[in-house]
């Protein structure tokens, strides 16, 4: 409030808010994203004086979401990757075949279609060759994700990398 009474533009809180949503709450509630997002368009739609309470509303969830800042470890921790490793290619198989040189390259040869298996699962290998083990998503405990931290754990124990 302090800062809307100051002239502050709400629009610019409601980007801090959405930006606070995923870096200090993420998984732990993924709905704090959709109320982050749905105060800015409110804000758009109603304006001053009349969205202050939006503010209000999404900062008050916020607040009392379960933290985890996991989504933005893993955001870190990919750009380092991508300004200090190689860019290594993408595998052959994950690789699209569109033209008939493409197919004797064998792009997209070995293929497997996760919808096509009862798990919906498969053991292909999506990155890059030489980054096979590499994590940058580290669920924590907090809220929902820990439900993603054992539905990670499920799919590595799946593909036996655990």
């Amino acid at each position: 409030m302090r800062m809307l009474e100051g002239g502050e533009d709400p629009l610019y809180i409601a980007r801090r808010l959405i930006r606070f949503a995923s870096e200090d709450v993420g998984i732990a509630d993924s709905q704090a994203l959709q109320v982050a997002v749905a105060a800015y368009q409110a804000c758009h739609f109603n304006g001053m004086p009349e969205c202050d309470v939006n503010l209000v509303q999404a900062a008050v969830y916020l607040s009392l979401a379960p933290k985890s800042n996991a989504i933005y470890r893993a955001c870190e921790a990919c750009k380092e990757d991508v300004r200090g490793r190689r860019a290594e290619p993408v595998p052959l198989w994950l690789r699209n075949a569109p033209t008939g040189l493409m197919k004797e390259l064998h792009y997209g040869e070995g293929y497997q279609y996760a919808h096509n298996t009862e798990e919906k699962l498969t053991h292909m290998q999506c990155m890059p060759e030489g980054m096979e083990d590499v994590i940058y998503y580290r669920p924590t405990d907090q809220g929902k994700e820990k439900e993603a931290g054992e539905r990670l754990e499920a799919i590595r124990r799946f593909q036996g990398k655990e």
